[in-house]
């Protein structure tokens, strides 16, 4: 990129207002990581976000950012929701893909003992890959209740206890859901997918603690001790929030143009517009699809569970969701304001005290959730008004690649990814090793690096670190 771009402070690069951006770009980084995001069409996405309508303060890209459809992978954009837009493209196709904790009381040394066959029984009862169904079936009637009502029709179903829902971001219903926004194609690709990983990053691991930062916050969170057992889900909505926001982007092109736009992936439409109203109702629809589905992957987790310890508890810590909007309040030059949040690929980090954050955890605040890839060390953070303050209450979502799923798969061998594994003590349940290798360790930054600077920054504090016993991949 030609752009000049300044550096302003340890961890923070700015690209300054040009060629029509209406704020400057903001960049969250160390130089190590810097060096990283610059090297594809990272910075030329953040500038051309900030030149959409009605956004304020900064086009933000954080430590784990990378190129993406139309916006970053890793980009933060916050629009006045008078003047301002929604846009799939800066949203995320993969609506509402996110990360679940479940924190077990098992020791590792127990657990270590059953491990091969605890991954077996979550194999079989977790479909994986492209295009899985799912053994759960539901009929048009139900999937419109799923869509509206999320993790709670899941509840009422028998599945998981009713103490999860607090445990969610946002109780696992975004109210605002209307499921007759969403088209009969996207609710025909979720009907058989409920219940399923999907492939891509998407995962499900199990960890162990390996090192606790802050106690008491960890305590809160139901972390208690190194060795103990976690599980991280690590999903989405599937095929029906990627047609949703495939149906809208369309939509969206036919209704405003976009040859006034820097990028045609950036086809938006105004917020209080009764096509913006649409898409953002559908866009909830399809993230409490995705809430539901990780919650029925718990449920087949827990089962998994009990089948080789009985009396185990696999307490949910919490659900946080990526690529969404959400309208949420900042103080913009010195007045409160509501804003519409686009994360795409980040993760919300609020401080303690804000009401969006579950009654237990809200002294404290948001929990975040930022998972490695296959073989490195996932974190448990927590939100801070730091984050407030400078990133519209974010931070990263996990490591961010720094090759294609293409070059990955020609310069890493099935047989390198499957020693790494070995070396590192990390068996793997994976429906095809060589398609697998494009999420291998190296085609991702470094996890730790991210996630440093997201606590030296203090847009994201650190509280425990967890470390892979085991994979499930499609």
């Amino acid at each position: 990129m030609k752009e000049k771009v300044k550096r302003i402070s340890e961890y923070i690069y700015e690209l300054p207002k040009q060629d029509g951006m209406n704020v400057p770009g903001r960049i969250f980084a160390s130089d190590k990581l810097f060096e990283k995001i610059k090297n594809d069409l990272t910075l030329q996405q953040v500038k051309n976000v900030a030149k959409l309508q009605g956004i304020v303060g900064y086009s933000i890209a954080m430590m784990d950012a990378h190129q993406g459809y139309g916006a970053p992978v890793g980009g933060v954009a916050a629009f006045d929701i008078k003047r301002g837009v929604v846009s799939p493209g800066v949203i995320g196709f993969d609506i509402n893909c996110g990360v679940r904790l479940l924190a077990s009381d098992l020791d590792k040394k127990d657990f270590i003992k059953k491990r091969k066959d605890v991954l077996k029984e979550i194999y079989k009862n977790v479909p994986s890959g492209v295009g899985k169904k799912s053994d759960f079936r539901i009929s048009q009637k139900e999937i419109d209740d799923v869509l509206v009502r999320g993790v709670e029709w899941a509840i009422e179903k028998g599945f998981g206890e009713s103490r999860d829902i607090e445990y969610c971001e946002d109780n696992g219903k975004i109210e605002g859901a209307d499921s007759k926004k969403v088209s009969a194609k996207a609710r025909g690709r979720g009907m058989n997918q409920l219940g399923s990983l999907g492939a891509g990053n998407h995962f499900l691991e199990i960890q162990e603690v390996e090192k606790i930062y802050d106690k008491k916050t960890a305590g809160i969170f139901g972390i208690n001790n190194v060795g103990q057992i976690t599980v991280m889900i690590h999903s989405g909505s599937r095929g029906l929030g990627h047609q949703v926001a495939s149906d809208y982007m369309q939509i969206m092109e036919k209704e405003y143009g976009w040859k006034h736009l820097p990028d045609r992936q950036l086809a938006y439409a105004p917020i209080e517009s009764p096509l913006g109203k649409d898409y953002i109702a559908a866009m909830r629809s399809a993230a409490n699809f995705g809430f539901a589905n990780r919650h029925l992957i718990m449920h087949q987790v827990r089962k998994s569970f009990t089948k080789y310890f009985p009396k185990c508890d696999l307490k949910l810590v919490y659900d946080v969701a990526h690529n969404i909007a959400k309208f949420e309040e900042y103080e913009i030059n010195g007045k409160k304001k509501l804003l519409c949040v686009h994360r795409k690929g980040a993760t919300r980090s609020l401080g303690p005290g804000r009401k969006e954050i579950p009654s237990a955890y809200r002294k404290f605040g948001s929990p975040i959730l930022i998972p490695g890839t296959m073989g490195t060390y996932s974190y448990v953070l927590v939100g801070t008004k730091k984050a407030e303050e400078i990133s519209f209450g974010s931070t990263a979502h996990g490591a961010g690649r720094v090759m294609s799923r293409s070059s990955a798969s020609k310069q890493i061998t099935p047989e390198d990814l499957s020693k790494e594994m070995r070396e590192k003590d990390i068996l793997l349940e994976v429906g095809s090793l060589r398609g697998a290798v494009d999420e291998a360790p190296s085609a991702y930054k470094d996890v730790n690096e991210v996630v440093r600077v997201s606590d030296e920054l203090g847009i994201g504090k650190l509280v425990a670190r967890l470390k892979p016993l085991g994979v499930v991949k499609g």
